[in-house]
């Protein structure tokens, strides 16, 4: 699933699954369920364990290698979809069942890079000297396509904290300067020290090189780990679809380019390490000057959405419909959304993350076109692609929708349903409809012996599709059975699929489907009066807005903001641009995050928002973190 470790999105969703995870009281043991234990053959009225494994084992099979957004493994897999729609008699709700979307999918090098140190100052100057780029140094997938000339400064770890007494920029204006930087702090890369908040996995480079740029620097350059720059993360281009371009020039630097640059100015990278751990203050480089030149290349993917329909038998009613959806996609073979430890090159089969959803999906799609008299109104099937990456099928569904988003009654979401234990299921959404909870615990206990142990979350924000669609005021579900050691990494594979807990999870979500499809009024929507927050950057303060993850827009868009927030009491609504908060440009998710730390609560601010074209200024009284 999507939410974000190394990405923001990665950490808000490992966060949120955390939780539901600690709610659950999630062991780290699991033990899979008899295969088909108990289904004999399958039959057009039941959901079958035998079909459900089955489809698991293809679709997390090496042979769909992970099944990328965007990649040929990806789109086998919505061929093997739309291939069971069809042959279950669904209707395509779109042409062929596939709806396209094109996202930025990676990042390369063009041929325009290049570094040139000046060391005419330098003693001894033997004349200019060039770095080679994949090799001395590397652009950051971030990077601006321009030219960074000037002086340097050694700016230390790059932090500037005040309020530790700490500032790496202290008396030194680098306005037009190239900056120097090394990763970590005094306190190395200590979670729990002072300058925690700095060093984030997945976010310290990013605000790191913000900081940079807000200081009014041309350029920033980050110093390698690593003696073999080939081993160290500087040397690779990590894609990252929502930075995509930090304002300025930004690229890793090996440790022996950085040593050359530092002697030719008269000091030692040793020595300047070692004083960095006492002393912040930064060092101008006198002697030399820099002149780099970065140039990313971003390459745009095709992916689809797998979309099919069952048509209600009411004539009244047809037109109303329910919406079921699961994603197929995974995170192929690695990449920043891994937790494993060397990630790339293995498959990350996405076993349960999230082809338990869709084989789920597969199956309700199968028994309920063999009950199609038996529901009124029409119920759409969607697997979504892209939801690794950020919600992008979901949104690209919901942006273009094939039936009027007003005609939707509801929309399920299946995600990671495949570790069922002890019984224990998570629904969130529940409170997005007043009438959902009533449901819910009447349709359980109807299961008897077979009835789940609900824990039911209120909130329709969350990291997966189903966020989209509540955005748009539309009640939702989202079913999970946990979190696992397992999560996006290799080891998410079939042989550890509870088939037999994806059958029942299926089996309820047709009684609620059926139920809904039924019922002569359509339920309700409510908005959750609820704040939460992922930790993140030290924030202290809380404003209430839900960041949009599919947009590729130069701002930060807002999918909603959540009821009786600093948000909404500021005028901010759906639809709007953020592209200035306080004093900071945003052009990103990572410059809004960087901006939010900056805040305090009970300081009022003002927003600058781009809303139907027109720019407008906004002020929000920011609250205080709960």
């Amino acid at each position: 699933m999507v939410y974000i470790i190394r990405l923001l999105m990665i950490k808000i969703k490992t966060y949120i699954f955390t939780v539901l995870a600690a709610l659950l009281s999630v062991t780290t043991v699991f033990q899979p369920g008899r295969l088909n234990a108990g289904t004999g053959a399958p039959s057009d009225q039941q959901i079958s364990s035998q079909n459900i494994a089955r489809h698991i084992a293809y679709l997390a099979s090496d042979k769909l290698q992970g099944r990328r957004a965007g990649t040929p493994s990806a789109n086998e897999a919505a061929r093997y979809i739309s291939g069971e729609f069809k042959r279950y008699g669904l209707q395509p709700l779109v042409p062929d069942y596939l709806q396209s979307f094109t996202f930025v999918a990676e990042v390369k090098l063009g041929d325009g890079n290049s570094f040139q140190l000046d060391q005419s100052g330098a003693v001894g100057s033997t004349g200019p000297r060039s770095f080679k780029a994949g090799v001395d140094f590397m652009p950051l997938a971030f990077s601006s396509s321009e030219r960074a000339k000037g002086a340097a400064v050694y700016a230390g770890y790059g932090i500037s904290a005040p309020q530790l007494q700490y500032d790496n920029y202290s008396g030194m204006d680098v306005s037009g300067k190239i900056v120097i930087v090394m990763r970590g702090s005094p306190d190395g890369d200590n979670p729990h020290g002072r300058f925690a908040e700095f060093t984030e996995p997945g976010l310290e480079i990013q605000n790191k090189t913000i900081k940079a740029r807000e200081k009014g620097a041309r350029g920033v350059l980050f110093v390698a780990d690593e003696e073999d720059f080939q081993r160290d993360s500087l040397s690779r281009l990590h894609h990252d679809l929502n930075f995509l371009d930090a304002g300025i020039p930004a690229a890793g630097l090996s440790r022996n380019s950085a040593r050359a640059i530092l002697t030719a100015a008269g000091v030692s990278l040793t020595d300047l390490e070692k004083r960095s751990k006492t002393s912040p203050l930064p060092l101008l480089l006198d002697r030399v000057a820099l002149d780099f030149k970065t140039d990313v290349v971003r390459l745009n993917r095709t992916s689809v959405n797998v979309e099919g329909i069952i048509r209600g038998s009411d004539s009244a009613l047809a037109q109303q419909y329910v919406v079921i959806g699961a994603h197929y996609d995974h995170l192929g073979l690695g990449g920043t959304e891994s937790l494993a430890q060397n990630p790339e090159g293995q498959i990350h089969h996405g076993a349960d993350d999230n082809a338990s959803g869709t084989s789920a999906l597969l199956e309700l799609a199968r028994v309920l076109a063999a009950q199609k008299s038996a529901l009124k109104r029409s119920v759409i099937f969607i697997a979504f692609s892209g939801e690794e990456e950020g919600l992008l099928g979901s949104g690209a569904y919901t942006k273009n929708p094939a039936v009027p988003l007003a005609s939707i009654v509801a929309m399920i979401n299946m995600d990671m349903v495949g570790r069922l234990r002890d019984r224990k299921l998570v629904v969130g959404g529940a409170a997005t409809s007043p009438e959902w909870k009533a449901l819910l615990e009447k349709l359980d206990g109807s299961l008897g012996d077979r009835a789940f142990k609900l824990t039911l979350q209120d909130d329709g924000f969350g990291p997966s599709d189903h966020q989209s669609f509540y955005v748009r005021d539309i009640p939702v579900l989202f079913f999970f059975t946990g979190s696992h050691d397992d999560y996006h990494k290799p080891s998410d594979t079939a042989d550890k699929i509870n088939n037999d807990g994806v059958r029942d999870v299926a089996e309820f979500v047709r009684e609620i489907t059926i139920k809904l499809s039924n019922e002569s009024e359509r339920i309700a929507f409510s908005r959750v009066q609820h704040q939460t927050q992922p930790a993140g950057r030290g924030f202290r303060v809380y404003l209430g807005t839900v960041p949009n993850y599919s947009d590729q827009v130069d701002g930060l868009k807002l999918d909603g903001v959540r009821p009786a927030s600093p948000a909404e009491k500021g005028g901010l609504r759906a639809g709007d641009v953020i592209i200035k908060l306080g004093n900071m440009a945003i052009k990103n998710v990572y410059d809004y995050t960087y901006a939010l730390g900056e805040l305090r609560p009970g300081q009022e601010v003002e927003v600058v928002i781009r809303r139907d074209g027109k720019e407008a200024t906004l002020k929000i009284t920011p609250d205080k973190r709960q």
